[in-house]
Parts: structure tokens; C-alpha cells; sequence
């Protein structure tokens, strides 16, 4: 059955489509919440919130085909919650391929520039080159204009460059 006719029969109330849904989507939504949260207990119970989060307001999505994107800012927003309470930031390994091969820094040294790093533009990084999300992607979950998108990563590529940088992290002969 096609995606956005199992999102119109869970709108209209079917918990056989809803079920079908988070089954299509409780891969990518685990490896999202896995790589914010960083342990595999806390993206399963991530994982339960965002279903039940889902199922409660899924009434509310108004366009069928951006049940992806509506599920993933859920997820999103639950993860930030929840690191906003740990006071913590968490990095996925993939991206020191940001810095090239040139970089030299400890993760600890990246961990502490990228906190620097406004949340939103963060949070770009994290999605397009973590998630491998696609810039238009990006767009619809955080809606934005892609525009945003792109310059929000630009910034934030050239920011985390010139700090690890200064910070003597990045070697460039």
C-alpha cells in the first residue's frame, strides 16, 4: 500500500495503517535517535515517546506526503529536549570527515566547537551530514527555505574550521 494512503486511513483513525507507518519508519527514526542520544536504551524509549507523540496528534498533519518530515521534526524535538535536560552534546563519529584529512583534533576539541555552534546550525550539520539527509529535506523538517539550509551549513562548516583552526586542531602544510 502507498505511503500517503496508509497516512489518510491512520488520520481516519485505522491503528493497522498507524502500525505500518512507525514499522516503515522505526529504522531511520532509531539511527536518528541512537546518534543524539548515544545509547540504544534511550533511542528505543526516544522511539516509543515519538510513536505515541505520532499517534496522538497524527489528526493534526495536514499533507499526507510530509508524514516523514512530520515524524523526524517529532523525533527531533524530542531528542533536543531531552539533551537540553542532560546539558550534554553528543557527536556522531562521521563527522570528523567534515574537517578532511588534514584534521588533527581530538573529539573532545570538536565536542567543545561545535557547542559553540548555535543549535539550529548544529543541528544542520547533524542532519546532512550524519543523517545524510538531503538540503531539501533538511528545509521541510526544520521549515526553512532550502537557502536557509545552505547557508546555515556554510556558516557552520567555516565556523567549526576556523575554530579548530585557532585552536591548533587543524594542520594545514
Amino acid at each position: 500500500m502507498e505511503l500517503q494512503e496508509l497516512v489518510r486511513k491512520a488520520k481516519r483513525g485505522d491503528e493497522a495503517a498507524f502500525y505500518e507507518l512507525m514499522q516503515l519508519h522505526k529504522v531511520r527514526l532509531y539511527r536518528i535517535a541512537l546518534s543524539y542520544l548515544k545509547n540504544s536504551g534511550d533511542a528505543v524509549e526516544a522511539l516509543q515517546e515519538v510513536t505515541y507523540r505520532a499517534y496522538r496528534s497524527i489528526r493534526k498533519l495536514k499533507e499526507p506526503q510530509y508524514f516523514t518530515t512530520w515524524l523526524t521534526r517529532i523525533l527531533l524535538n524530542y531528542c533536543n529536549d531531552e539533551l537540553k535536560k542532560r546539558k550534554r552534546l553528543l557527536v556522531s563519529d562521521d563527522l570528523i570527515s567534515l574537517m578532511g584529512t588534514e584534521h588533527q583534533s581530538s573529539w573532545l576539541e570538536v565536542e567543545d566547537v561545535i557547542a559553540k555552534l548555535d543549535a539550529k546550525t548544529r543541528q544542520v550539520i547533524e542532519l546532512k551530514y550524519v543523517h545524510d539527509f538531503k538540503i531539501k529535506e533538511i528545509a521541510e523538517i526544520l521549515d526553512c527555505p532550502e537557502g536557509t539550509v545552505k547557508t546555515w551549513l556554510h556558516k557552520g562548516l567555516q565556523e567549526l574550521r576556523g575554530q579548530l583552526e585557532d585552536k591548533g586542531g587543524l594542520d594545514y602544510a
